[in-house]
């Protein structure tokens, strides 16, 4: 299975390092970090539990991240909000890039997704308002995990990527993103989403 200097070399060619978002009508900016462990035996990415008191996906599992404050760029959104939901310093993550941007449907949000790479034992202080837990799940048994399912929405049926991690499930829009992050590995994930599978969360 990749290391995170494995994941860092696959990886670092095919990201956008400084990516640019242009906002469809009606959309707001976001982004997300997605947190690569690489001081740990067996890599492992960092989840978010939310609080059950969130007006806005509350209980879910994600990635840290959030909305962009005023014009600040989508890697300055992703590591403050992961800053302010997990007390990680900016300073001890190593972007390596962004996925393409994900367009939800239901939320209307545009979510640039950045993948980082902590190389030092995180010492985690969530934000008891917005997180109730955080989870960190081995890479192996989330391609293991992997599995389809459809549900419907406004009379049409979409394909979602659902993650079930003994009873903390992954879906939607996050579950679409790390869809995403496998197949730039190239592994778990064997082919390019489609329409119906965009725009989740």
């Amino acid at each position: 299975m990749y290391s995170a200097g494995d994941i860092q070399i696959r990886l670092g060619a095919a990201l956008d390092p400084s990516p640019s978002v242009d906002l469809p009508p009606d959309t707001r900016a976001a982004a997300v970090l997605i947190p690569v462990l690489g001081a740990t035996p067996e890599t492992r990415l960092v989840f978010t539990r939310r609080t059950d008191t969130l007006s806005r996906h509350a209980g879910e599992i994600s990635f840290p991240g959030g909305l962009a404050e005023g014009d600040e760029s989508p890697a300055v959104t992703a590591l403050r909000e992961t800053e302010e939901e997990l007390g990680l310093a900016p300073a001890d993550v190593e972007l390596v890039g962004a996925l393409t941007p994900v367009h939800t449907r239901v939320t209307g949000l545009l979510i640039v997704p950045f993948v980082g790479i902590l190389w030092r034992d995180p010492r985690f202080t969530p934000n008891a308002a917005e997180i109730a837990e955080v989870l960190e799940f081995p890479l192996a048994d989330l391609i293991a995990k992997r599995r389809e399912r459809e549900f419907l929405w406004e009379g049409r049926t979409f394909v979602t990527d659902v993650f079930d991690m003994n009873g903390s499930v992954i879906w939607g829009a996050t579950g679409h993103i790390l869809r995403m992050f496998l197949q730039a590995l190239g592994v778990g994930a064997d082919s390019e989403p489609d329409e119906e599978r965009r725009g989740l969360g």
